[in-house]
């Protein structure tokens, strides 16, 4: 029998309603998971158990009454700390920020609290959301669960850890070049990167978008469902669009997918990572799609460009702040940030006008092909304490040249995993599609949820 911290949110939502279990019980099984785990994980910002519990009561009344409030009544969620929620300071994941509470929830949040959700905690970030790591100079460090010596990826780190320890079956993350995507790849997890303005975020941004983290599909297609609904204060969103987010798997056959193995720039993809995803791509052929390879499209010019407009778009930020805010930054991210100063404007605008070349790149190569099968990462997890991958302040986006391409573009991305490497380090198979298909990725990855190989069970907190 699956223990309650383990459910998911389909099966906590049809246990609600046929009264075999309420949200009290749902709520104080998840709390004690997280308090079996949290004091090595270190996946939690500002949790409001008290809270929590209260809603959870509240809750239980309204589904004996049969009348919940909406789609995710009772359900526990956990909320990226950039992700404004009313009255909770907004740390960006750096002590440099001054600790002011929100006025008032950001449109994810709000639409998860109007649907009923039980928010217990945020979960933490790294300085700014530009690491891959669950290092942070505000947070302290957050650790993988399937191996604590091992990093969760970032920068919606805490999301993806929380969501493999069973922190609940809801989370939401950020994602601006891989943010949800790599955590969710490291940690085994799903998710969706949804095409940009599909979900409202505030304030938006180039590429920024907001996206369900859960160990199954449906669960994300339950939070896609309430978090697509639109808000004004997003002034780059997509037009408001029924979508029928419970849609069932869609079958291969007779889809074209391309199959994207070399990048053009970034690290080398690791062996193990190669062969569990070509075998996904067999898995694909032998349910009746035609398989064809994706060339190379981000030169390194076009990586080292994005860099550099990311860097003088942070030293911006960085250098407004007194000087005894600036040493409070994490000193990764301020020598990064200090590769942005006295930039040339010609180069800047190089910068600006490359962001535009990555997403004509990624549209030409992947425009031929209903979907696309790639990495979500070259390489598996790597130590807890590193900032990313390659540990170099020279070197920061080596590992995201097959996320951030779709940021650019604005295409739906998700991450699923497809297997273990020889340590057990989960391996993240990336689906991508065309701009708008965003219930395409989705039923995409419900088939080969359903057709993948069986996964390993979830990690204990240590003894």
């Amino acid at each position: 029998m699956t223990t309650l911290h383990d459910m998911s949110a389909v099966e906590l939502l049809a246990a609600y309603k046929s009264k075999k279990l309420s949200p009290v019980e749902a709520v104080d099984a998840v709390i004690a998971r997280i308090e079996a785990w949290e004091p090595k994980l270190k996946a939690l910002y500002a949790p409001d158990f008290g809270g929590a519990r209260q809603a959870a009561r509240e809750s239980e009344k309204r589904w004996q009454q049969g009348a919940p409030r909406g789609a995710l009544d009772g359900v526990p969620i956990t909320i990226k700390e950039n992700i404004a929620t009313k009255g909770v300071p907004v740390p960006l994941g750096t002590a440099a920020t001054e600790l002011v509470p929100a006025p008032v929830d950001a449109p994810a949040a709000a639409r998860v609290r109007e649907a009923g959700a039980i928010l217990l905690a945020k979960t933490t970030m790294p300085d700014y959301g530009m690491l891959s790591s669950g290092k942070s100079s505000f947070h302290a460090l957050t650790r993988n669960p399937w191996n604590l010596a091992w990093n969760p990826g970032g920068s919606s780190a805490g999301a993806g850890a929380a969501a493999a320890a069973g922190y609940g079956p809801l989370h939401l993350g950020t994602d601006i070049g891989g943010s949800v995507r790599l955590p969710a790849a490291w940690n085994g997890i799903f998710t969706l990167k949804p095409s940009l303005g599909r979900v409202p975020v505030d304030p938006p941004y180039f590429g920024r978008a907001i996206g369900p983290m859960t160990r199954t599909v449906a669960d994300s297609c339950l939070l896609m469902a309430e978090i697509h609904r639109p808000d004004w204060r997003d002034h780059m969103s997509l037009p408001p669009a029924e979508i029928d987010f419970g849609a069932g798997p869609l079958e291969p056959r007779g889809l074209r997918i391309g199959l994207h193995l070399d990048a053009g720039s970034g690290l080398p993809v690791d062996p193990e990572v190669t062969a569990a995803v070509e075998a996904v791509a067999r898995l694909f052929a032998l349910a009746g799609a035609t398989i064809e390879p994706v060339a190379p499209f981000l030169s390194p010019e076009m990586l080292r460009l994005q860099d550099l407009f990311w860097r003088v778009r942070s030293w911006v930020d960085f250098s407004a702040l007194s000087h005894e805010r600036q040493a409070k930054v994490l000193p990764f991210i301020a020598d990064w940030c200090r590769g942005g100063a006295d930039v040339p404007g010609p180069t800047v605008i190089r910068g600006i006008a490359n962001y535009m070349a990555i997403r004509a790149a990624a549209v030409a190569a992947t425009q031929p092909f209903d979907y696309v099968l790639s990495p979500t990462a070259p390489v598996p997890t790597y130590p807890a304490e590193w900032e990313m991958p390659t540990n170099d302040v020279n070197r920061p986006l080596e590992h995201i040249s097959f996320t951030m391409p779709y940021n650019m573009s604005e295409q739906p991305a998700a991450s699923i995993n497809c297997g273990y490497t020889k340590e057990g380090k989960p391996i993240g198979l990336q689906i991508a599609g065309r701009r708008f298909d965003d219930l395409g990725v989705l039923r995409v990855s419900k088939w080969f949820e359903r057709a993948r190989t069986p996964q390993k069970t979830w990690p204990e907190p240590p003894v």
